[in-house]
């Protein structure tokens, strides 16, 4: 009895301990439409209101050809890592101050991760290898 207990409690650990359940790249899509008023990715994005986000992992910030970006961005010494990235989605303005961007943020972690994971897709080019 005592090793059903203890098997039970080891398997109840493991699966508190384990990774959360796998990005999800439709609802970041979905989640995408939040930022296509200003962003746009793909092969054929643009910069508009906002710098077009294609390859945004790894990126400088404040680095896209062609758009003109706040001195804040620009001097902010971030290279866009998912981490970073997820920083700044949640609330822009803290993470930049003085930054152009005025999108209040996305509180939810699962919303935030599932859409890194779809602009994650995105090479510099907008092609999804």
């Amino acid at each position: 009895m005592i090793n059903k207990i203890a098997a039970a409690a080891a398997l109840a650990f493991i699966a508190a301990s384990a990774p959360a359940v796998a990005q999800d790249v439709a609802a970041g899509e979905k989640s995408f439409a939040k930022c296509r008023a200003c962003h746009q990715v793909g092969e054929t994005a643009k910069n508009v209101v906002g710098p077009k986000l294609n390859g945004l992992i790894g990126r400088v910030a404040g680095s896209v050809e062609g758009y003109n970006y706040s001195a804040a961005n620009k001097a902010s010494g971030i290279t866009w890592t998912e981490a970073e990235f997820k920083d700044y989605i949640r609330k822009p303005a803290a993470k930049i101050p003085g930054t152009k961007m005025a999108f209040a943020g996305i509180a939810n972690d699962a919303e935030i991760d599932n859409l890194t994971a779809y602009l994650k897709q995105f090479d510099a080019e907008g092609k999804k290898p």
